[in-house]
């Protein structure tokens, strides 16, 4: 026998708590994911509710908008209370099919997706001319977006790979629809994984505590996006090596007076870096290149960034451009002249655009080593730590002695993707091997 529909047509609709399981008779509130006056479409979440055993996020029945939220984050609400009233603007076709959204929302993610995936389906080549990205970085969908993928064969990964307008990054059916189309543009990409025990990110909330609320800046912001982005995007490896720096160290306090007078510019240890750090790529061309697709583009210019902190406590990577033609006097006045003008907030465009290689002086604050975080699109960064003088073994003409050492370890984190550890090590290596083999006899 036929379940006998009930039609509801377009106008005022209460939201009730649903059942959520034979033994729940209340929920609590987790969050509204709607406003009062905000519009959805059917099959948007309205709201998270939380019981003793599970989350569950609450579907719209239908298109429309929120008139009246009864109950707050936090609330615990029986089961069959009024939750909100909406304003619906089409026709809900029946009880039964809006108690079947109910239920199909309550299931776990992770079980529907493995559902999904588990269905045969016609194993596609991706384009090797077509590169992806994640634009959906919501991962959960909705009974209705899930019905209308299976009806089209579309796959979850396919799913996140479409421009979500929704609330909080969530897929509506006109996002679907509208990339149906267009001629669903990202068809080709990797199969979704068949293997049930594959990883899902898990919907998680945090208690993110109380205190003082601080608004990104814009700086902040891009620096922030620059970071998570480089991470998702190179598979970070980190090799470290130790330099004995005291000959470096002995000319420069030696020299830095004749070098102010001669020049009109002081002697730090920057320039010699980046003098040392050029010499080494142009030993090794490779960690002087970046990525685009599945080719590497090894650069003809080297360009040495160096990350520097703004008074604000940003970060901000001028530019030493051409810095292997460059002596040491040039390059003195480069990192003295792009050193001021941090300082003051005067860098133009030109002055951190085009950086092929970084190098980050952690040493400057003390830190005794750092794991830098690539400055994309390059494929490698070196940090530099502090100057500290130990007790080292050394090898003399009497043999083995202890001796006082100015010593520095250097990490450098690298693009696995397109450099491996033979490179990378043997690159840091070098660096390592230019500061330690510094000519004490040098003019300036």
């Amino acid at each position: 026998m036929k379940n006998k529909e009930i039609p509801a047509f377009a106008g005022s609709y209460e939201l009730k708590m649903p059942k959520m399981g034979e033994s729940i008779t209340e929920g609590t509130i987790i969050n509204w994911l709607v406003n009062e006056g905000d519009s959805f479409e059917e099959g948007d979440i309205i709201l998270e509710v939380a019981t003793d055993k599970v989350d569950n996020e609450v579907p719209a029945p239908a298109s429309g908008t929120m008139k009246t939220i009864k109950h707050q984050a936090k609330d615990v609400v029986a089961v069959g209370e009024v939750l909100a009233i909406l304003e619906v603007s089409e026709e809900i076709n029946s009880e039964e099919k809006k108690k079947e959204t109910v239920k199909s929302s309550a299931v776990d993610t992770s079980q529907k997706k493995t559902k999904v995936s588990n269905k045969p389906k016609p194993v596609q080549q991706p384009l090797a001319s077509t590169s992806f990205s994640v634009n959906n970085t919501n991962t959960f969908f909705s009974p209705l977006i899930i019905e209308i993928a299976k009806s089209h064969h579309i796959s979850f990964e396919e799913l996140s790979r479409i421009p979500a307008t929704g609330n909080e990054g969530r897929l509506r059916k006109s996002d679907v629809f509208q990339y149906i189309e267009d001629g669903r543009p990202y068809k080709f990409a990797q199969p979704v994984t068949q293997d049930p025990t594959a990883y899902r990110i898990p919907q998680l909330t945090f208690d993110k505590g109380k205190g003082k609320v601080i608004e990104m800046d814009r700086m902040r912001q891009m620096i922030a996006d620059h970071m998570v982005y480089s991470k998702h995007t190179s598979p970070h490896v980190t090799a470290y090596v130790e330099a004995d720096m005291t000959n470096m160290v002995n000319w420069r306090n030696a020299n830095k007076k004749a070098f102010q007078e001669k020049y009109g510019e002081r002697l730090t240890f920057t320039p010699l870096f980046v003098e040392a750090v050029a010499k080494a790529v142009k030993d090794f061309p490779n960690i002087n290149a970046s990525v685009d697709g599945n080719k590497i583009i090894v650069k003809e210019d080297i360009n040495i960034g160096m990350a520097t902190a703004l008074p604000s406590g940003n970060l901000i990577v001028p530019v030493v451009k051409n810095a292997d033609t460059k002596d040491l006097k040039t390059l003195a006045e480069n990192v003295s002249e792009l050193a001021g003008k941090a300082r003051e907030n005067k860098l133009a465009g030109d002055d951190i655009k085009g950086s092929t290689f970084t190098i980050s002086n952690v040493g400057t604050f003390g830190s005794v080593m750092g794991t830098p975080i690539i400055n994309q699109p390059e494929v490698a960064i070196l940090a530099l730590g502090i100057i500290k003088k130990r007790p080292e073994v050394i090898e003399t003409e009497k043999g083995d002695e202890i001796a006082i050492r100015s010593m520095m370890y250097l990490s450098l984190s690298f693009d696995h993707r397109v450099v491996d550890g033979f490179l990378g090590g043997s690159f840091v290596r070098r660096v390592a091997d230019y500061f330690e083999q510094f000519d004490v006899d040098r003019t300036i």
